[in-house]
């Protein structure tokens, strides 16, 4: 009796656990579905993230490339802007040493008129970067007073727009003088410095054409060059150069003629 109500309390307890705690089949799928849904979202999220640190690199590197670029371009500006200053300072030297020339002609034409007697035919002191005499006084008073004038507006009252008129007017008065030569080339500069290039050309033409034997036909040919230059013809340039080289080697504008020549090359 006893191991009969034993065997039956054994059975029922089986029964019952087994009907209580049912093998949990339908948490085991869902679990396993949902550790795999995770594991085939995992490489999806990792290739975006790759992507947006590569769009990262490269917005980095082609903002670093621009930056580069504009430095570089600022530099080149800045380079650009040095070089024209160069220029301008170089072209600046030039006419003050032109002028200087000028001025030092001037003088010893002046001394030379005043040691030479007039009725005395002997040439004047020669300039030593040109073979040719510089022209004396003339005898005739209104012409000495009429181109002193026009020159001292220059080296003196440096009344250099006022000056124009006055060689115009002594050149159109005394067309055959010893100082149109002179005349000719001062008018060229001062029309040359305010960029007449054309008529600046006109008269330094006259000089080296029509007074070959004038020492202001080399620093004519070098005005010439320049004149050249301002005008974009560089051919032009380096024949105006390379005659003042040959035909007036001695004088000091040569010099400036071969450094720009060897500058156009």
């Amino acid at each position: 009796m006893t191991v009969k109500y034993t065997l039956l309390a054994a059975l029922t307890l089986v029964h019952t656990g087994v009907s209580a705690n049912p093998a949990p089949v339908t948490d085991i799928n869902r679990n396993r579905a949902s550790s795999t849904s995770m594991t085939a979202a995992q490489p999806s999220g990792s290739l975006e993230q790759r992507l947006t640190t590569l769009e990262r690199i490269v917005e980095a590197r082609t903002e670093a490339q621009l930056r580069m670029a504009q430095q570089l371009q600022t530099l080149l500006d800045e380079v650009s802007e040095l070089r024209g200053v160069t220029e301008t300072h170089t072209y600046q030297l030039d006419e003050i040493l032109q002028r200087q020339r000028d001025l030092y002609q001037e003088i010893d034409r002046r001394v030379s008129a005043i040691q030479q007697p007039t009725a005395n035919n002997n040439a004047a002191v020669m300039p030593v970067d040109t073979p040719v005499a510089t022209p004396s006084y003339s005898s005739d008073v209104s012409e000495n007073d009429a181109y002193d004038k026009a020159v001292n507006m220059v080296l003196k009252d440096r009344r250099y727009e006022a000056a124009i008129p006055e060689f115009e007017n002594f050149i159109q008065n005394y067309p055959n003088s010893g100082y149109a030569p002179n005349a000719h080339y001062w008018l060229g500069q001062l029309l040359f410095n305010n960029n007449e290039l054309a008529k600046a050309k006109t008269h330094f033409e006259r000089v080296v054409n029509n007074f070959p034997q004038s020492n202001k036909v080399a620093d004519a040919l070098l005005k010439l060059g320049q004149v050249a230059e301002r005008e974009n013809q560089k051919d032009a340039a380096l024949r105006y150069y390379r005659q003042l080289v040959d035909k007036h080697s001695t004088a000091t504008s040569a010099k400036l003629a071969q450094d720009r020549i060897d500058a156009l090359k």
